[in-house]
């Protein structure tokens, strides 16, 4: 199926707004290759020794924030709308998410919204049935919904998708900014390590850990909700027809939630994705402790007379 579609003058603004220019696209191979490249090494670096204490703290605190920011920020906040916040959480959600380099924050909003529109249906960015249902078609959009919708992507439009952060001064700062984060998110560990153990060799581990290979880790976690959770994995509430969004509890702890992915779409809006028993959700309980200290409020936690409305038998 096709994503660039045409609007008519008179209609809505079109879908996209052309292709990535060839800067961004020499960028994105950086900054998706290299950090997979260094998770396929971790194992043996790891095994020959070059793996300290110092390096994990500063590649889960680097993780933590980055991929909150991705999760409660970027997804649920600015995307969804599940809560309110006052300003200074609004910026440093912003900031937080940014650390992910996953984009642009209002390129991330749009392209995250028009998968909602469109969930699996022509027009979805990475739906992994793109190609068909067949197995060596299902398998080629995997990888497509994966990764390799990005190096061939049709900008989602963000004037018609994301016209609020459009028209809101700190996100287009942040927005602006994005180059100068994406600086300090890959050598700002190194930096740390640096200071910590003040020798070179720490820098350079803290680089690699904390830096690379936690870059690399979280690109793969996020964009494994995109392909795995669309395609395996428990489906207990009812979604739109064609919509694909299921349950893939392996990844609940690592993405904070976001692999509770079949209620997400049944009610997008919600705050927590994890409304079952024992299904694990850091996410919300982040977004519980900002609205306890005043930070967020009008959170829309999970109602019971939708979600037994929308549970399957």
């Amino acid at each position: 199926m096709t994503t660039t579609v045409e609007a008519p003058q008179s209609g809505p603004k079109p879908l996209t707004e052309g292709p990535q220019t060839r800067g961004i696209l020499i960028a994105l191979y950086g900054f998706v290759v290299v950090p997979f490249l260094a998770v396929l090494a971790a194992v043996p670096v790891a095994w020959g020794g070059w793996l300290s204490w110092t390096d994990v703290v500063i590649g889960t605190v680097f993780y933590l924030f980055s991929g909150l920011g991705i999760t409660v920020g970027f997804h649920r906040y600015f995307t969804h709308g599940a809560f309110k916040a006052k300003r200074w959480l609004r910026v440093l959600l912003a900031l937080s998410g940014s650390l992910a380099i996953e984009g642009n924050i209002i390129q991330w909003v749009a392209d995250h919204r028009r998968h909602h529109a469109f969930s699996d249906q022509e027009g979805d960015p990475h739906s992994p049935w793109r190609f068909g249902s067949g197995f060596w078609a299902l398998t080629k959009g995997l990888w497509f919904a994966h990764m390799g919708w990005m190096f061939s992507r049709e900008l989602s439009n963000r004037a018609r998708f994301a016209p609020d952060l459009l028209a809101d001064r700190d996100m287009k700062r942040i927005d602006n900014l994005f180059p100068a984060i994406v600086l300090f998110s890959t050598l700002g560990p190194a930096l740390v390590g640096g200071l910590v153990t003040w020798s070179w060799q720490g820098a350079l581990t803290a680089f690699f850990w904390a830096g690379i290979v936690r870059i690399g880790l979280l690109h793969h976690v996020t964009w494994s909700i995109n392909s795995v959770c669309h395609v395996y994995g428990e489906r207990p509430f009812a979604v739109r027809s064609g919509d694909r969004a299921a349950n893939f509890w392996p990844l609940a702890i690592i993405s904070f939630g976001e692999s509770w992915h079949n209620l997400h779409h049944a009610d997008p809006t919600c705050a927590r994705h994890g409304v079952l028993r024992g299904q694990v959700d850091i996410s919300a309980r982040l977004i519980w402790f900002f609205e306890k200290i005043g930070a967020v409020y009008a959170v829309k936690w999970p109602d019971r007379q939708r979600l037994a409305a929308k549970k399957l038998a």
